[in-house]
């Protein structure tokens, strides 16, 4: 069964979600920029608030572009007056944007926000699902995202909200197929700690917009805050074997109830007898000794 480990070219570290001056982040576009690159990033989603507030940004980071960094073009995109169930605005990022996505329409509700977002073609995901407390019915009505953030850095400092598992589980569960990542949200406040937290790992054969927003779209990536996913191979319904960095417990998740885990001090593979799995995908998680964690995207057994 083919996963994006066993496709080819190679994986590419990135962030996805992240602000500069031009709406409420502290640092310049050229200076986000630049952190990233500094850090050994490969690429970059700056996504400003595409709001009236900060003048509907589309923040172009192309002159940022080197031949060891790029640079992917989104927002992070908002409703003006329709709000989810429980009163907050709706947050998206959508990453590969045109530079002439409209501004949004007063009465633009969500679900019309992301399906625009997908026609312009973007890589559209939910963003922060626990930090603003989506719903099922929220989640559920956004019909063609490619993902949900499973981690968000902000988040962690702001009210301890960073990961939304749970409604990942809960949407897997219903049927609904979501990727997920994992992103850093910074906004390089001077109180709080470096982000840096949260990333991409891209499988594409080129450093290139293009072939990186076609491998997201396509599922060929997995999430990060430390340690690598190296290698997968599955016999669905037999067997699942993982390589990894070392990790003091590597997991393959299916529908509730069903699981199956191996840890133990510096670990660096796994090997999972997956006959009578009853579930019809399994997502690998990877722990290590300081509680950092490796997302798979759910991989789904009947190659979809």
């Amino acid at each position: 069964m083919q996963t994006p480990f066993s496709k080819p070219g190679r994986f590419w570290r990135g962030n996805l979600h992240t602000h500069s001056t031009n709406s409420d982040g502290r640092l310049s576009p050229e200076e986000v920029c630049r952190v990233y690159r500094d850090a050994g990033y490969d690429f970059l989603a700056l996504t400003d608030h595409f709001t009236a507030d900060h003048g509907w940004p589309l923040t172009d980071t192309r002159p940022y572009r080197t031949e060891s960094f790029t640079t992917l073009i989104g927002a992070e995109i908002h409703t003006a007056e329709h709000r989810m169930a429980l009163g907050d605005i709706w947050h998206l990022v959508a990453v590969g944007l045109p530079f002439d996505f409209a501004p949004c329409p007063s009465d633009e509700t969500g679900p019309a926000l992301a399906a625009r977002a997908l026609a312009a073609g973007a890589f559209v995901v939910a963003a922060h699902p626990q930090w603003f407390l989506m719903t099922e019915a929220d989640l559920l009505s956004l019909e063609g995202i490619h993902a949900m953030e499973i981690y968000n850095a902000s988040a962690a400092d702001d009210n301890d909200t960073a990961e939304s598992a749970y409604m990942l589980d809960y949407m897997l569960a219903r049927g609904r197929r979501l990727n997920i990542c994992a992103t850093d949200d910074a906004h390089f406040v001077l109180h709080s700690r470096e982000r840096l937290m949260g990333w991409v790992m891209v499988k594409s054969e080129a450093l290139e917009p293009d072939a990186l927003l076609n491998a997201l779209k396509a599922g060929d990536f997995y999430s990060s805050t430390g340690p690598r996913i190296v290698d997968v191979e599955i016999e669905p319904y037999k067997r699942m074997y993982v390589r990894c960095t070392p990790a003091d417990r590597v997991f393959v998740l299916g529908v509730p109830t069903e699981y199956k885990s191996v840890g133990g001090q510096g670990v660096l593979e796994a090997e999972f007898d997956l006959t009578g799995w009853r579930s019809p995908y399994g997502r690998i998680l990877v722990r290590d000794e300081f509680g950092r964690k490796a997302w798979s995207n759910p991989i789904w057994f009947d190659g979809s």
